[in-house]
């Protein structure tokens, strides 16, 4: 636990620091969040080597993994990315205030214990963790009402999908029988896929216990129907938050929908996979046609980010109906976790260009304010159009990995109808992204000045263009990292109890 010790130790930091510095160092608060981020990075790795076959801990609540390992690199680099992109625009907005990094350190902390957990209360506190920090992050423009909004919105959903996804474990706990099994308490995963394994899949409780719980696990990737939180909490959100949601947040939630469903209820495999096959067109089918429409940026990549989980749900079917080992299954979880790879640096480049629109009198996150962009700043207009087109899967950039893994998936496990309903909306992705083009390229500014740049969001852009191109033309050394955390548990504790 000594990454999450040490960002919740910077976190409190942080809080009684932004105490003692005057209102023209808050940057101060930056540069701890950013510094605890990074020693957390060092820690992960100091586990990383220590335990190369995995390690569990506290009752076997707590299962570090190379699976977990590769989302705690996922997610602290969510967040150091985010932290570059708020010094500035928090200036801007004159809501510049430590509880903003410590909440960002702490949302971090749960979402550790939701790629970590193996047990359903551990996963469930997590959760929370994340959601609570998160709900306040997006409400943290306190003077802007579409925050305010937004953050009520996404409270009152969130708290109700919270709900429903409570029920379902606790049901799955009652399933369990609610007795320790070989010294594994009646939450613990093992277990209750142990309880499953020997039930009709068809039992009525089975079924409710399920579909409550994915109910939940859907709402947090931000699947249709259970969706409807996302836009308004995107457009509402700072930027830099709403950035960091579609990418840190998103990937915790895909990691939590993992843990549960391969690791705990693979036995039910025959139940969910085609409510996934249903979800998956769903999501593709409605994002993709309301993202058409939008005439404000912030949303309609709030509607790109449910397509791509769409698209991600089609590499989940792939598993769900492929035997552990073959190549469906492996290509398909290998899919899901490259993708959220590359959209991390992908989409977060893109909000970026976004938030560094910015100004004193101008918001910045509708269509018209990127016309002309080329012409104000030539380097972020460029810059853009790489995140865009990686966004729609064209080669060489990071997006077209991700979705030939999913698409190889799909052909190996025989959905050849599937792969092709999702190259049909990924040519319905590639049209709205270059409605974004051509407002850049094509429009005359309504703005004549340059475009200034902060030090941060340099850095900002810097890396995720890197990242992206990197990516793209050199997949080798990533391709092998995703292999690394697919060979999920190698010590043979930790094997035996996820058996």
């Amino acid at each position: 636990m000594l990454p999450m010790v040490e960002l919740t130790i910077f976190a409190l930091g942080i809080l009684l620091i932004d105490l003692m510095v005057p209102r023209d160092w808050k940057w101060v608060n930056a540069a701890g969040a950013f510094v605890g981020v990074v020693f957390a990075a060092v820690c992960v790795w100091q586990i990383q080597s220590t335990h190369p076959g995995g390690a569990a801990g506290f009752y076997n609540s707590l299962l570090v993994d190379r699976f977990a390992i590769y989302f705690w690199y996922l997610f602290l680099v969510g967040a150091g990315i985010a932290i570059l992109m708020s010094v500035h625009y928090l200036d801007l907005e004159d809501e510049h205030h430590g509880e903003y990094y410590a909440l960002l350190l702490l949302s971090v902390v749960g979402m550790m214990c939701m790629a970590a957990g193996f047990d359903i209360v551990l996963l469930f506190i997590g959760l929370e963790l994340m959601a609570i920090s998160t709900y306040v992050l997006v409400g943290f423009l306190r003077r802007d009402r579409r925050s305010n909004e937004a953050a009520l919105k996404y409270l009152l959903l969130g708290a109700f999908s919270s709900g429903i996804f409570a029920y379902g474990l606790s049901l799955f706990y009652g399933i369990s029988g609610g007795t320790q099994f070989h010294g594994l308490p009646p939450t613990n995963l093992a277990v209750i896929g142990r309880a499953v394994y020997g039930l009709n899949p068809h039992n009525p409780v089975v079924v409710i216990a399920l579909l409550t719980t994915m109910v939940g696990l859907l709402f947090k990737i931000a699947a249709i129907p259970f969706h409807q939180w996302a836009p308004d909490a995107y457009e509402g959100a700072p930027t830099s938050i709403t950035g960091f949601m579609s990418v840190a947040v998103k990937a915790a939630a895909w990691a939590l929908l993992l843990r549960i469903l391969v690791f705990g209820l693979w036995p039910l495999r025959s139940i969910y996979t085609p409510v996934i096959v249903f979800v998956s067109i769903a999501t593709m089918t409605g994002a993709n046609f309301a993202a058409l429409t939008q005439t404000n940026t912030k949303r309609l990549l709030a509607y790109s980010s449910i397509a791509h989980v769409g698209y991600m749900l089609l590499a989940f079917v792939a598993m769900g109906t492929s035997q552990p080992g073959s190549p469906g299954f492996n290509d398909g979880f290998k899919g899901i976790l490259i993708y959220l790879l590359v959209y991390t640096f992908m989409n977060l480049g893109a909000f970026a260009v976004i938030t560094s629109l910015r100004q004193r009198n101008v918001i910045g996150d509708e269509l018209d304010d990127m016309a002309g962009l080329y012409q104000r700043s030539p380097v972020e207009a460029v810059l853009m159009l790489l995140f865009l087109l990686s966004l729609a899967g064209i080669p060489p950039a990071a997006g077209f990995l991700g979705k030939y893994y999913i698409f190889l998936s799909l052909i190996e496990s025989q959905h050849y109808w599937l792969a092709s309903l999702g190259v049909l909306y990924s040519l319905f992705g590639l049209y709205y992204y270059l409605k974004i083009a051509n407002s850049m390229l094509m429009r005359a500014p309504m703005e004549t000045e340059r475009l200034p740049l902060s030090l941060g969001m340099r850095c900002t852009l810097g890396v995720t263009a890197l990242a992206t191109i990197v990516i793209g033309v050199f997949p080798e050394p990533f391709i092998r990292g995703v292999n690394w955390s697919l060979g999920i548990v190698q010590s043979p504790h930790v094997a035996a109890m996820v058996r």
